[in-house]
């Protein structure tokens, strides 16, 4: 894999992987290459610094030593701050998620916070029939890594 910086004839800049730089040449010789911020065609290649790794974290990078699996923005550190919060006061139906929210909707069972799965239709039949459903920021029931 090789990573080049590339900017757009409207100046964008943005970078990019490819399999090889064989692999940009065919792709950018056949305008199969645009850019990233306007999909623009124009693409070319920019000079770049080369990436050495450092054995600690740089100051002006300090994630880089961050683990894959940690969330990397705040953005995401809010969305797993979230999913942890539903994951711990929610109980978790699966795809029964449809049916109970309508049974307790319905008082045939007890209230309480659930998460699970619904497709889309089904969600806006229990939007439509009063039962109040929101869309989770993340797939329940996969664990993150």
């Amino acid at each position: 894999m090789i990573r080049y910086a590339l900017s757009c004839k409207d100046g964008h800049q943005f970078e990019s992987w490819f399999q090889s730089a064989e692999a940009f040449e065919k792709l950018q010789t056949g305008g199969m290459v645009s850019c990233a911020v306007c999909g623009g065609g124009g693409v070319r290649k920019e000079l770049m610094a080369p990436r050495i790794g450092a054995s600690v974290a740089e100051p002006d990078q300090p994630d880089r030593k961050r683990p894959l699996s940690a969330p990397a923005s705040p953005a995401e550190q809010a969305l797993a701050e979230i999913r942890r919060k539903i994951e711990e006061t929610s109980d978790y139906v699966g795809g029964d998620f449809v049916k109970e929210a309508r049974r307790m909707h319905q008082g045939d069972a007890p209230a309480r916070s659930i998460y699970g799965e619904a497709r889309l239709e089904e969600a806006r039949k229990l939007i439509d029939d009063g039962v109040p459903v929101a869309p989770l920021p993340f797939l329940p029931g996969r664990k993150a890594n």
